[in-house]
């Protein structure tokens, strides 16, 4: 083999004949590969679940499972995440980047163990940003995404969506680039791990709205320091969008050309590479490799399903991620109570939450809102 180092690879331009193209496919469906599973069975629920850090016995000891109101092992509800891969990756626009950037769930009941689910994306509409700060011109791409279930009820509707950028037009601004690494003392490490063992998960004692008020911080989560073999776990549990290995992986670079990127030994690895390579991750205008960004959407749903309890029930999430999470961050998840409603027999509460790094930096940002059980008072 040559021990001559591969020329770097140049990058596609953003062009009008592009997003021409790209428009023509509003409304469609955007057809690709099923989703990682496509059902909620004890193994891929506990996979997605400890791929998050969320040790909820709800989700992991059928034995508790089966004494709550549920009365049965129930799902996070961000494994939907793991039941379909065209809504969370954009399409089209090939050889252009793409930074998953937010999106609005809406949850019609919880997801439980057995459950079979469908799902088709639609390209719901694309928006133009002709002078953006990190890449010049990008483009904000918008998924629709329903899920049903084996009995063709809706089960959940997403609306996530990213935006695409040239790589080198990243790289060439630097936006990001007075970001470092965190690094820390045993004692900075250890006074994080602690964290952990101070978790409050509501479980099984009922939280009634009547007893909720307006202003109370919501118990953190935190997460990290954030390391690449927590990015492994997290696939375990997620899947990916083009994960895959061998003659599989070369076969789908051979169809996917623009899709393939040379990794610093001359191989081909799929786009995901920002995620656990540094060097690339840099040539995109990003100082680090960095989280996914529905990786810490499930995070903060693991903020509000520790806070609502067995008895709650997450109806919807609408998110920004807002900034780069990257490997060496540690992230605190935090919410509190801004509203309470009443909609006919429903009992909702509405909290403001956010994810925020060891700088002080929001890098997620939205709110959520949870029906709780009524004490009748």
């Amino acid at each position: 083999m040559t021990q001559a180092k591969s020329k770097q690879q140049s990058f596609d331009r953003l062009t009008d004949d592009g997003l021409a193209e790209l428009r023509s496919e509003i409304g469609k469906e955007i057809i690709g590969p099923p989703g990682f599973i496509t059902e909620a069975t004890r193994d891929g629920i506990k996979h997605f679940a400890l791929g998050s850090g969320d040790e909820n016995p709800l989700w992991l000891d059928e034995d508790y499972a089966c004494k709550s109101p549920h009365g049965g092992l129930m799902a996070p509800p961000f494994i939907l995440l793991a039941m379909n891969r065209t809504a969370w990756g954009a399409r089209g626009l090939r050889g252009i980047h793409s930074m998953f950037s937010g999106a609005y769930f809406e949850w019609h009941r919880p997801i439980r163990l057995g459950d079979r689910l469908t799902s088709k994306t639609i390209l719901k509409d694309i928006e133009v940003k002709q002078k953006s700060q990190f890449a010049g011109r990008t483009i904000k791409q918008i998924r629709e995404v329903t899920f049903w279930d084996s009995a063709g009820e809706v089960v959940a509707v997403a609306r996530p969506y990213s935006f695409r950028m040239e790589r080198d037009a990243a790289h060439e601004k630097g936006k990001y680039k007075q970001l470092t690494q965190a690094h820390y003392t045993l004692d900075e490490y250890a006074r994080i791990a602690a964290e952990y063992d101070k978790e409050v998960r509501q479980g099984s004692k009922a939280r009634y709205w009547q007893d909720v008020e307006v202003g109370e911080q919501l118990p953190h989560v935190v997460k990290g320091p954030l390391t690449v073999t927590d990015i492994i776990v997290w696939l375990l549990g997620f899947g990916g969008q083009w994960l895959r290995a061998h003659g599989d992986a070369v076969r789908w670079y051979s169809r996917h050309p623009k899709g393939a990127i040379v990794n610093s030994f001359g191989a081909y690895e799929p786009p995901e590479i920002v995620h656990w390579d540094h060097d690339f991750a840099r040539r995109v205008g990003v100082p680090a490799a960095y989280d996914y960004g529905p990786q810490r959407m499930a995070w903060l749903g693991h903020l509000m399903t520790n806070w609502m309890g067995d008895h709650g029930f997450l109806r919807n999430m609408d998110v920004q991620v807002r900034r780069f999470n990257l490997v060496g961050d540690t992230t605190w998840c935090r919410g509190k109570v801004a509203e309470k409603l009443q909609d006919g027999e429903r009992y909702l509460v509405r909290c403001e939450i956010w994810a925020e790094d060891q700088r002080g930096d929001v890098t997620a940002k939205g709110t959520a809102t949870v029906e709780l059980p009524s004490n009748g008072a």
